[in-house]
């Protein structure tokens, strides 16, 4: 009989491809339903194993189809399944002994599929875990494909985007576990005193109040005292560069869940934040965050982005535009987006330009302008601002300086080097 963590795994890895929810909300569905009866390590090895068969698919299955005696149309999605948990095991698990994972596929498969299952991973151990490859020289996207496991479409975007050495070294760094920064809540504490309360945990390298926990760290704890929210360091540093210390209004227009506007808020000496979201069902996690933080200057408000009012129009000093993207500089946090439908992006850019020009309607001359992704296109990115720029010619870009980061007016946040999410910054101001 299988264990109960693998068993939870199956179950909503089966769920999660039939209904094709986002991973997270599958995952936490399963952990409320399901979950609650498992130990503190087995609902850490099942998370562990829900994540690495989303990230690993590609690979997963072409090791699959090169070992079957069956046709890849042949093989039932649950043993299909069954198999990709017990191969993510055996590759990528180096505490979980192989006769182990082995013998919980074998245990886990429907009595008619269990000798297949037995023979094709006993076949893989044989084969020393041999991964068959494309030639990378003849076909470099088919290489790409199943050396990352991204789809073929995204690894030649990359490719035509950022060449292949640049590619690689992107997709490498997307294969490392992410790590949990904070943005310390610096109304009721300094980083300093927060580092010295959490052992092991240490300061980012360039935004001015993120923490990095250590393994283990009791995070809900820390959050749930108000010290402290979950921010990758990329987007503390648009908050950073946004500069609202001597801002008296500020607007963040695509705000939930609510991070950046907490930053702001955080940064401002006085005045307060319009915090505004299209979504109605999402401003709850706006109004939660800040009552837990202590924050009372955010207002919570409903609106599409994409529209301006002319009642505040040139009203604030201070304006964010965190805009919908691709998504395409977190697939380390977000694995289900490596197989993302790339086609959908053309009809990301007009509502990107949309946004940016209500968020200029709302600046007041003499403000700053800040336009966010968290994506590397560059027609998500600097494209954008660009054309922007091109036709108003009321707002340039505005050099800004966070850490060691310094830039004319426009950067791009790289995981494969400067060890953050993919993220693009840009800082125009308004003439005054």
């Amino acid at each position: 009989m299988t264990t109960p963590a693998r068993a939870l795994a199956l179950s909503a890895l089966l769920r999660f491809e039939g209904a094709g929810q986002y991973a997270n909300l599958t995952l936490s569905t399963a952990l409320e339903r399901e979950g609650s009866a498992l130990s503190p390590a087995d609902r850490a090895l099942f998370t562990a194993l829900f994540y690495s068969v989303i990230e690993h698919k590609i690979t997963l299955d072409a090791v699959i189809d090169s070992l079957s005696s069956l046709p890849p149309s042949a093989i039932e999605a649950q043993v299909r399944m069954i198999l990709r948990l017990a191969l993510a095991q055996l590759l990528y698990f180096d505490r979980i002994p192989d006769s182990a994972a082995v013998n919980e596929a074998v245990s886990a498969a429907p009595r008619r599929s269990a000798g297949f299952v037995n023979a094709l991973l006993r076949q893989f151990l044989r084969n020393q875990k041999a991964v068959p490859l494309p030639d990378e020289g003849k076909d470099p996207v088919g290489y790409l494909s199943v050396r990352f496991s991204v789809t073929r479409e995204l690894a030649a975007l990359f490719l035509t985007r950022f060449g292949a050495s640049r590619t690689r070294s992107l997709l490498e760094a997307f294969e490392k576990k992410p790590e949990i920064t904070v943005r310390v809540n610096t109304q009721k504490l300094s980083r300093e005193t927060f580092l010295a309360r959490v052992p092991g945990s240490r300061p980012t390298a360039n935004a001015p109040y993120g923490v990095i926990l250590p393994a283990g760290a009791d995070l809900s704890a820390l959050l749930s005292e108000g010290i402290c929210f979950v921010q990758d360091e990329a987007s503390q540093i648009a908050v950073a560069a946004l500069e609202a210390g001597t801002a008296r209004r500020a607007a963040d227009l695509c705000a939930a869940p609510g991070s950046k506007s907490f930053g702001i808020a955080m940064d401002m000496k006085e005045g307060s934040v319009y915090s505004a979201d299209l979504h109605e069902n999402k401003l709850s996690l706006i109004r939660a965050g800040a009552a837990r933080l202590g924050l009372a200057n955010i207002e919570v408000h409903t609106g599409d982005a994409r529209r301006a009012r002319e009642e505040i129009d040139g009203t604030f000093d201070r304006v964010l535009c965190d805009v919908p993207c691709s998504g395409l500089g977190v697939l380390a946090k977000k694995p289900d987006l490596r197989y993302k439908d790339l086609s959908g992006i053309g009809g990301l850019l007009p509502v990107q330009s949309d946004i940016l020009r209500a968020g200029a309607a709302l600046t007041a001359p003499g403000g700053f302008l800040l336009y966010s992704t968290c994506t590397l296109l560059p027609e998500e990115n600097e494209e954008q601002v660009t054309a922007f720029l091109a036709g108003n010619s009321d707002f340039s870009l505005s050099p800004f300086r966070v850490g060691g980061i310094e830039c004319g007016g426009m950067y791009t946040l790289a995981p494969d080097r400067e060890g953050t999410d993919g993220f693009f910054v840009a800082r125009l101001r308004k003439r005054d």
